[in-house]
């Protein structure tokens, strides 16, 4: 299924141009055109789904083994030192495009990026409620 529109169904079905890196029945991965760092792509399924909530499990499986591969040659050509994988579900978590995707950032000393949050508290007590309450709504 197709979105009409959406931008990145447009791009991903070859009716926007996009600096591609690698394409298949299934996904388009290209460069970001306002990237975090050198390098830095997307990938898309063909197919729209909105985030992660939607995604079909088996396009989901597929596409990590994609990002995973173009990671590979990311650091292969380009000699980044790290790599972020990120992916933004809803308008608070940071999504703007409305059509999962998943970012592959490289990292190089020194690029300026602060890709990362500021780590909380927690007590036993607190946490034991928390995983009770995932468990429940893992079984419903």
């Amino acid at each position: 299924m197709r979105d009409d529109n959406c931008i990145f169904c447009k791009i991903a079905g070859g009716d926007i141009p996009s600096t591609t890196v690698y394409e298949d029945e299934q996904f388009r991965v290209f460069l970001d055109l306002s990237p975090a760092a050198k390098g830095h792509a997307l990938v898309v399924p063909k197919e729209h789904f909105a985030n992660l909530f939607e995604i079909d499990d088996e396009v989901l499986r597929d596409l990590i083994v994609v990002a995973k591969k173009v990671a590979i040659a990311i650091r292969d050509a380009l000699g980044c030192e790290g790599m972020n994988i990120v992916q933004n579900n809803g308008p608070l978590a940071g999504q703007t495009v409305f059509h999962f995707h998943l970012h592959i950032i490289p990292r190089y000393a020194d690029d300026g990026q602060n890709i990362n949050w500021v780590p909380g508290t927690s007590d036993p007590e607190t946490q034991v409620k928390i995983a009770e309450a995932i468990k429940g709504a893992l079984k419903a």
